[in-house]
């Protein structure tokens, strides 16, 4: 009965231990974690999520062992000496939609348009948080100033910029 088996990868082969079990017929996942994208790459990188491990599905009564282990790339199937161990196909399929919801996240926040001096601002988190101003300008690739009126005064804080949510007026 086919499942889902873990699959130790050689160090950096996950992509290359994927394609070549795909050029064999047998379906594999490969979760990946996308990063946010930085000021220098303006993408977001993909690396796994779990570095040297990929899950293949298969049956090991129709498709040898022997030839997953001698699949280029793959180092071994994770389990028991004796015995595979199938792993329960809701526990993929949960990375998968974790995993998907993830990546909408990323790819929202990279065609969020960036902020200009002046906008509104409102700070959801940290020790501003709920805190309105006004956006001043980035310094740095992660952090930015910031316009408060702090008891009658204006002051220019510096922020996370991903602490930031632009107010629409």
């Amino acid at each position: 009965m086919k499942a889902w088996y873990l699959l130790y990868c050689k160090p950096r082969n996950e992509f290359r231990a994927q394609q070549n079990l795909a050029l064999q017929g047998v379906e594999s996942y490969l979760p990946m974690l996308l990063s946010e994208p930085t000021s220098k790459s303006k993408s977001a990188k993909s690396t796994p999520l779990f570095p040297c491990y990929l899950f293949a599905f298969f049956d090991p009564q129709e498709f040898p062992i022997s030839r997953i282990h001698s699949t280029r790339g793959v180092a071994r199937l994770v389990g028991c000496k004796e015995m595979l161990v199938p792993i329960d196909e809701s526990i993929v399929n949960g990375v998968k939609t974790q995993e998907q919801k993830v990546r909408r996240e990323v790819v929202s926040l990279a065609h969020e348009p960036l902020m200009r001096s002046g906008d509104k601002v409102v700070v959801h988190s940290g020790p501003f948080s709920e805190l309105e101003g006004i956006f001043d300008e980035t310094c740095g690739n992660k952090r930015c100033h910031v316009l408060f009126t702090i008891m009658g005064q204006t002051k220019r804080i510096s922020v996370p910029q991903a602490d930031l949510k632009r107010v629409c007026a």
